[in-house]
């Protein structure tokens, strides 16, 4: 299984639109032939899914960022939020609408509040004129809500991210109750795909990217605010669709089979947590207290601090994936320190008030193990996080065993790269 599978695996006028957009009027307007007919399929409930519509300017660019979140199923680019009813590209504006896109997601991979964070991430959520190069009200970004949950999550999110204070103002996005969302002529829809010349000197030229990388580099595909993934009850899809990437081809030999079945069955991916009696038999005093009872290990006195070997550290409780060494680096804290996650659907962030300021915990999914915490301090090059991690609740895999214990789908982490420093 690829590590691709493994991660399977995310917002003025007409004539404004067409100048800012670099393309011209007669060339803008969808033929009469195009409608919204195969769109609005698309925003019809399906079950077990779910939908949310946000705003983040060019509904092109929106659609496209999304297209990259985890769990999201599929976008619809149109207009919501004004007084007009069927507006269409020429009159949004005027009818008080925004460009939106309604975002149809599986809710075992990822939360309301987990698209809430990755729109945040991916516009200018300071400014109040418009996205980017495009000014105007019809542009400017806005979370809807449907339920009183919904906007309270919304809340949460942007105070945490006002917290991180990696922005040069407050988030003014508004939190809006959800209207009537009205898809956009067939020609708007998967712009990003079907126009591409056009949509990337567009892009190239408005500013998104540019401050996107400024601000967050990386970590904007991170999602790492509590909240953004299911409950723990949800692991089990996360086991599926790890499986399911693996599944054996019409080609496949019957040892192939029986290999992956093996593989299929790894301890981690069965594992009951056991009782704390039976883990203090297992457990060193050190591990105990900080996988079970959120305890720190001294710093530059714990084993994987200044580790350098290629490998996977995964949790010393239940063995499930946590981080590589690829993504490692030295933090000078005294503490094993990484960039990412290998998977961040393995990962629990959640807000740790035994300090001030306020931290983000993480622990592991399946064994719910303290694991350390998140810091957005890293190298802006890799992303700007640092996952401070106890040695303690780790164990390390050399890159040469991985084979061996059931983990050789990592291995294609470690092609073309060097040693670790």
């Amino acid at each position: 299984m690829s590590l691709r599978c493994f991660q399977a695996a995310f917002f003025a006028t007409f004539f404004s639109f067409a100048v800012a957009h670099g393309f011209d009027d007669d060339k803008a307007k969808p033929s009469t032939a195009e409608s919204s007919t195969a769109s609005s399929s698309k925003t019809e409930a399906t079950p077990g899914r779910a939908s949310a519509v946000f705003a983040g300017g060019c509904f092109w660019c929106v659609e496209s960022d999304f297209e990259k979140a985890p769990g999201v199923v599929d976008i619809v680019a149109g207009y919501s939020g004004g007084r007009s009813k069927n507006p269409t590209y020429k009159n949004y504006a005027s009818g008080g609408h925004r460009e939106a896109v309604f975002v149809v997601y599986d809710p075992t991979k990822i939360t309301y509040a987990g698209l809430v964070e990755y729109l945040l991430k991916h516009v200018d959520p300071t400014d109040r004129t418009g996205s980017f190069v495009d000014k105007g009200p019809q542009y400017t970004a806005a979370i809807y809500y449907s339920t009183p949950e919904e906007k309270a999550e919304a809340q949460r999110v942007i105070k945490a991210i006002d917290e991180m204070k990696v922005l040069r103002g407050r988030v003014m996005v508004p939190i809006l109750s959800r209207q009537a969302f009205w898809p956009a002529e067939e020609y708007h829809q998967d712009y990003h795909s079907n126009n591409a010349d056009k949509y990337g000197t567009y892009r190239a030229k408005c500013g998104r990217d540019t401050f996107v990388q400024k601000v967050w580099g990386a970590a904007a595909g991170q999602l790492t605010i509590p909240g953004a993934f299911p409950d723990d009850a949800q692991i089990a899809k996360v086991k599926q669709d790890i499986a399911d990437a693996d599944k054996p081809s019409s080609t496949a030999s019957p040892a192939t089979d029986d290999k992956r079945k093996d593989k299929e069955l790894a301890a981690w991916m069965k594992f009951k947590k056991p009782s704390d009696r039976e883990l203090r038999k297992k457990l060193t005093t050190v591990q105990f207290e900080v996988t079970q009872k959120s305890g720190t290990e001294i710093a530059f006195r714990n084993p994987f601090w200044n580790n350098h070997d290629e490998g996977l550290y995964v949790d010393i409780v239940s063995g499930e994936p946590l981080f590589a060494s690829t993504d490692k680096f030295d933090s000078g804290t005294g503490w094993p320190s990484f960039v990412k996650p290998v998977d961040q659907r393995l990962i629990i962030a959640k807000e740790d008030h035994s300090e001030v300021p306020v931290r983000t915990e993480v622990r592991s999914r399946i064994a719910d193990s303290h694991l350390g915490h998140v810091f957005n301090d890293g190298p802006a090059d890799r992303g700007g996080l640092r996952y401070c991690i106890n040695s303690a609740s780790l164990r390390f895999i050399p890159k040469r065993k991985l084979e061996a214990e059931g983990y050789g789908e990592f291995l294609s982490l470690f092609e073309g790269v060097g040693s670790v420093k």
